[in-house]
């Protein structure tokens, strides 16, 4: 464990997931608020039948498919369609028009979870006239997420909340139009998947696979380790055009990576452009 990080305030077998998680994945969880891990752990005690944290901390051990399920436990909270309205709005107004000039545009939405986010641009861009010439990838390493984001299935219940973001995000239609109900489930157009890949990438290990004018990235990189962090940026400067956007979460910077200097802030939301 890294003695410069706080975890005092944890129990030794509370510490040691959020090591495995480090290791195992690149994720790291242990500068998050300790009274909502604790939660999210013991969530995760009662989901796997079991009685204590050390019982938990034996599964995942041997339990491959445990340690995902706890990972994905701590990824999910963010996903909401629409999901900080300012960004989608900001998106729009300012980085759209320059996609425009393109012929064709390619976008990496990373960490991805189960699908909202790029289903999300998916609308907007098609809104906007110009997801025909426009291929969205999304990325992560839980292909038990990627199965839910092939899918485009998400709960009814949810429709109010991201109906709300869709209209301060700047939408333009019916949500409603977007989805079909059945049951407790909303079973989303599928045409909007139409220009979507869908694929496992860990920002950990694996290398660049295309060239994008845009790279969407929000809310990932504050749970990722500080070498992997690095790690990440090289990748995504790898992979960016010259003037694309790295679109990150409204509260995250750039911080203080070797790359920082090829970018310079956009517009709100997190939006920056690449220069060099």
């Amino acid at each position: 464990m890294n003695p410069t990080i706080s975890n005092d305030r944890l129990e030794d077998p509370e510490v040691d997931l959020l090591e495995i998680l480090l290791h195992d994945y690149g994720f790291d969880y242990r500068m998050s608020s300790v009274d909502w891990l604790r939660q999210k752990i013991s969530d995760r005690v009662a989901s796997e039948q079991l009685q204590t944290v050390k019982g938990l901390r034996e599964k995942i051990f041997h339990d491959e498919g445990c340690r995902q399920r706890l990972l994905r436990s701590l990824t999910l909270d963010a996903s909401a369609m629409f999901y900080e309205p300012a960004f989608y709005k900001a998106f729009r107004a300012g980085v759209v028009p320059l996609l425009r000039t393109y012929p064709f545009v390619r976008i990496w939405h990373v960490g991805c979870s189960t699908g909202q986010e790029v289903y999300s641009m998916a609308i907007l861009l098609e809104e906007e006239g110009i997801y025909d010439r426009c291929r969205l990838y999304a990325t992560d390493i839980d292909e038990t997420a990627l199965k839910q984001s092939r899918d485009a299935v998400f709960p009814l219940a949810a429709m109010q909340e991201y109906t709300a973001n869709y209209v301060r995000a700047g939408g333009i239609a019916a949500f409603s139009e977007y989805y079909t109900a059945s049951y407790d489930n909303a079973i989303f157009r599928p045409s909007l998947k139409r220009n979507l890949v869908v694929a496992q990438h860990n920002l950990a290990s694996d290398g660049p696979f295309n060239e994008f004018q845009a790279i969407i990235c929000r809310g990932v990189l504050p749970t990722l380790g500080p070498g992997i962090q690095t790690r990440a940026h090289d990748l995504f400067r790898q992979s960016l055009v010259r003037l694309g956007f790295l679109c990150l979460g409204e509260t995250e910077a750039l911080g203080n990576n070797g790359g920082r200097s090829a970018y310079e802030p956009f517009s709100t939301g997190g939006i920056y452009r690449r220069i060099y």
